[in-house]
């Protein structure tokens, strides 16, 4: 298939996974959160990375996200963000992934009238990460997560303007809080996507269920990621293996050989 399946696995269950993962040639996705960044231990992140490399295994990075805002209008909160920030580059500079993904940090409520604002020292943040990732020759992506619509996100990615910076989009968020549809977000967003989650949901809660096991269309969704991204890597957030396999079943279908 042309594009690259990979699936989300916390850190902390990666080195007890890796048999399964090279056994069923599942590429990870691999998400630290902020305590399992700082309990990384380089020489084993190391021998993960080598174990994944050698049995011909990519991967990609989810970035740490709770509580964390690289547009706060907060100095301190942009400061301890980019800390962290830099601590997965460290990491990234390890595993060498091929996207990682980040969480912007904005919602309309919170900032209201105050998004210059926040654009404006996302703008500063971002450049600041995107030297890093020169480096180390990934992709750094943004998610959309309370984003009702796309305008906010074109904003930031149109003012950075760089090749490495692209957009993660998140068909079970959009699923969330939508307010208009995938063809109008992918006449915006489309051709910057660079990676998309893949789960289901009816619209009420974030279930992360299985694709097709929700009300999300997604024969759309394929045909437009063919259309405008058609070499995006594709990661399932399933958050259970039993979810995983059902997901990576049901994706056979729109899997292009």
């Amino acid at each position: 298939m042309h594009n690259t399946v990979f699936a989300h696995i916390p850190y902390p269950h990666l080195s007890r996974n890796l048999d399964y993962l090279i056994a069923d040639r599942i590429n990870p996705e691999v998400f630290f959160s902020g305590d399992a960044l700082d309990a990384v231990i380089p020489e084993q992140l190391a021998a993960e990375a080598e174990a994944l490399a050698a049995n011909g295994l990519k991967c990609t990075i989810h970035a740490p996200f709770m509580d964390l805002n690289p547009g706060s209008v907060v100095r301190q909160i942009r400061d301890i963000t980019l800390q962290s920030f830099n601590d997965v580059l460290d990491a990234a500079a390890i595993l060498r992934p091929e996207v990682i993904v980040f969480h912007p940090g904005y919602d309309r409520w919170r900032y209201g009238d105050n998004k210059d604002a926040w654009l404006q020292y996302s703008i500063d943040s971002w450049q600041s990460v995107l030297e890093r990732a020169e480096r180390i020759g990934c992709i750094v992506a943004v998610e959309n997560i309370f984003e009702e619509e796309p305008s906010t996100l074109q904003a930031l990615l149109e003012a950075v303007d760089s090749p490495r910076f692209r957009h993660c989009f998140d068909v079970g968020h959009w699923n969330l809080f939508r307010k208009v549809g995938l063809e109008e977000w992918f006449a915006t967003l489309g051709n910057y996507i660079a990676e998309t989650h893949i789960h289901d949901n009816f619209g009420l809660r974030d279930e992360h269920a299985p694709l097709g096991e929700g009300n999300i269309d997604f024969p759309l969704f394929f045909t437009l990621m063919e259309r405008y991204a058609p070499q995006a890597a594709w990661t399932i957030e399933a958050h259970s293996r039993e979810k995983l396999e059902r997901a990576l079943h049901n994706l056979q279908k729109y899997a292009s050989a």
